[in-house]
């Protein structure tokens, strides 16, 4: 039986307010199969987006083990785990961050020149563009954007490097009901070619569009059938 892409063992991260301790995640045990499309709802300070950057190494664990695809990733060296970030994970965020001194090819392109070692297709950024309806765009600068068609070219950047998990955090939260609409058709279309997705949310409409939905509640994770 092969590995699951994503593996957490009693995962657990705590924090000091003050005199006491708060646990943003409570002793998770999560797996999660490659090629699923998962969801994860919570309202605001349930953890979900900590559990999220747990699994990103993006946050360190206060106890319990991460493995992404049988690799336990707090074990790697800084560098391996910039690497396996680099290489493995697209992250989509709620905010585009888009550089703004640079045209959409340049910003969608981007991780691709933090491998020195990989070789990427250099007409990639251009397909990407096509591909979330802004190729005819690619010398635009981020200022010259709608919101949502930055996120657009947020999310193809997302994609460069060709990950085989995305980790999206509230990645339709602003948005007018026809562009978030646009942002989960490119998701289940990623999703139909393999790729593993796993959203973060508190839209119990997005959430419904995964295959499987967990609820997050003040740390505690139990899987959950959600009505939009």
């Amino acid at each position: 039986m092969a590995e699951p892409i994503i593996s957490l063992s009693g995962v657990t991260k705590t924090y000091k307010v003050g005199p006491n301790t708060l646990n943003a995640v409570a002793d998770i045990d999560l797996e999660i199969d490659a090629g699923r499309m998962v969801s994860i709802v919570g309202h605001s300070g349930s953890g979900k987006t900590t559990l999220l950057s747990l699994i990103g190494g993006l946050t360190t664990p206060t106890d319990g083990t991460v493995k992404l695809d049988g690799t336990d990733i707090w074990a790697l060296s800084d560098r391996e785990l910039s690497l396996l970030r680099n290489r493995m994970i697209g992250f989509s965020f709620q905010f585009a961050s888009l550089i703004p001194t640079l045209n959409l090819y340049d910003n969608v392109r981007l991780p691709s020149t933090f491998d020195g070692a990989r070789s990427v297709d250099e007409n990639r950024a251009q397909e990407l563009l096509d591909i979330v309806g802004l190729g005819d765009r690619v010398y635009a600068f981020p200022s010259q954007l709608s919101g949502g068609e930055q996120r657009r070219v947020a999310l193809a950047r997302t994609l460069m490097n060709e990950p085989r998990l995305i980790l999206a955090d509230e990645p339709t939260g602003d948005l007018d009901e026809d562009t978030e609409a646009e942002i989960l058709d490119i998701f289940k279309k990623i999703n139909a070619e393999g790729v593993t997705v796993l959203i973060v949310t508190h839209s119990r409409s997005v959430a419904a569009q995964a295959e499987v939905t967990f609820k997050m509640h003040k740390g505690h994770l139990t899987e959950a059938p959600v009505n939009p």
